[in-house]
């Protein structure tokens, strides 16, 4: 059975990301050039992550649409009854042609 977790290593590890976030909150709060270059990256990097969330919620069907892929290709192929295109074949077999010619 395992042996319980030592109070010290527990200690240990509250000491070490109390630390932490105590040297990070102190070096926020100064007015440094490093910290406000920090700063501007993280805004950016939130600002970006957000414009992408809304874009894909707004477009990725259409860019989804664009990429599915079609009839055999190096990519291969997709299952026999695509439900969007389900009336190419209607449309094939009134031609005398199938997609498997």
């Amino acid at each position: 059975m395992e042996e319980p977790w030592d109070f010290e290593f527990l200690s240990r590890i509250a000491d070490t990301c109390l630390s932490f976030l105590s040297e990070f909150v102190d070096d926020w709060l100064a007015n440094d050039m490093r910290v406000f270059i920090f700063k501007i990256l993280l805004s950016w990097l939130i600002f970006s992550l957000i414009a992408i969330h809304f874009a894909w919620k707004v477009y990725g069907n259409t860019v989804n649409d664009m990429y599915y892929r079609q009839g055999a290709g190096q990519n291969g192929g997709t299952p026999e009854t695509a439900p969007h295109l389900s009336g190419w074949d209607s449309k094939a077999a009134e031609s005398g042609k199938t997609h498997r010619d």
